[in-house]
């Protein structure tokens, strides 16, 4: 159909890179060594997921939200946080 319509694009490259992520993913909780370590390795891939969506630099956020955490006030930890991250 792609051939009658412009807009449309004869392969889905671009689809396949947004989802490579996710595989490579898979792949790596099979070694994540337990239920529990699967779990905190797929959190720590949606934060760096967040900090890329966001611009925000992962090693930065890191190190700032590792020096911070411990004096930060419990009911603001929301602000540490990629998409409300300030540098």
């Amino acid at each position: 159909y792609y051939v009658n319509d412009g807009m449309l694009h004869p392969d889905n490259n671009p689809c396949e890179r947004n989802i490579r992520p996710v595989a490579l993913g898979r792949k790596n909780f099979l070694f994540a060594g337990s239920e529990k370590g699967a779990q905190r390795l797929a959190m720590l891939y949606s934060l760096i997921g967040t900090c890329a969506m966001n611009n925000v630099n992962p090693f930065e956020w890191l190190k700032d939200v590792f020096d911070r955490i411990n004096n930060h006030p419990v009911n603001r930890l929301n602000e540490l946080l990629p998409h409300n991250w300030k540098s």
